[in-house]
C-alpha cells in the first residue's frame, strides 16, 4: 500500500558534529534540516542519496494479514501520490490503514498561510480526528523496542507535560525540554496477559 521513507544521513566520510548531526567543517557548513526544504529538494520526496530510494511498501504478507483483519477501504499515503493528493486534509475512508512518511516534512494545507514542518504529530491529529467520526484506523509507525514491551506488560501511559527537571549540583529548575514526558505506570492490579508479537 504506502510508503514509509528513509532517513539519510550525509556521506560516512563527511565528519558530523555529535548531537546537532551537522556536518563539520572549517567554515562550519550548516545545512537546512530537511523539513524546511521545498518538495523538490527535500529528501523525503527526492530520495535516499546513495541509492535514490525513499518509497518503502508495506511487506506483502504483513499487508496482507492487516487487510483481512481491518478491511480497509482507504490508504491516505499511498504510493505513488497523486499529485493533487493530500492526505492530512482529505476526508478517510471508514477503515483506513496510515503508513506516513518517518519524518517531517514542508506541508501547506488549506488553512495555512504558509508551508509548515509537518511529522507524524499531524499524522496522529488526523488519525485522531477521523477516528472520532468513527472511522477505524490502523497508523504504522517505528517506535523503540522498550515501549512495546512495557505497553505489552499492561503498564498504564500518564503524559506528565514538559517537565522541567532540577539540577543535580544546585536544584535550580531547567527550561524543559520542549518535550512532552511519558511516565509508564506498571501496577500488578492491572497486569493483563502479554499479546503475540
Amino acid at each position: 500500500m504506502t510508503s514509509a521513507l528513509q532517513l539519510q544521513l550525509p556521506p560516512e566520510d563527511e565528519p558530523l558534529c555529535s548531537l546537532a548531526k551537522v556536518p563539520c567543517s572549517a567554515s562550519q557548513d550548516v545545512r537546512t534540516h530537511q523539513s524546511q526544504l521545498p518538495p523538490a529538494e527535500n529528501k523525503f520526496h527526492v530520495g535516499n542519496g546513495s541509492d535514490g530510494k525513499h518509497y518503502w511498501l508495506t511487506p506483502p504478507d504483513l499487508m496482507r494479514e492487516l487487510q483481512a483483519e481491518f478491511q480497509f477501504d482507504f490508504d491516505p499515503c499511498p504510493c505513488p501520490k497523486p499529485a493533487d493528493f493530500d492526505g492530512l486534509t482529505c476526508e478517510w475512508g471508514k477503515s483506513s490503514y496510515v503508513n506516513p512518511p518517518f519524518g517531517s516534512i514542508m506541508h501547506q494545507g488549506p488553512g495555512d498561510k504558509k508551508p509548515k514542518k509537518k511529522g507524524p504529530t499531524a499524522w496522529a491529529k488526523k488519525a485522531i480526528m477521523e477516528h472520532r467520526k468513527g472511522k477505524k484506523v490502523v497508523l504504522v509507525y517505528p517506535v523503540d523496542k522498550w515501549l512495546l514491551m512495557l505497553l505489552a506488560a499492561g503498564a498504564q501511559v500518564r503524559n506528565l507535560g514538559d517537565v522541567k527537571w532540577c539540577a543535580v549540583e544546585d536544584g535550580s529548575q531547567g527550561k524543559g525540554t520542549g518535550r512532552h514526558i511519558a511516565a509508564f505506570i506498571l501496577d500488578p492490579q492491572n497486569a493483563q496477559a502479554e499479546p503475540r508479537r
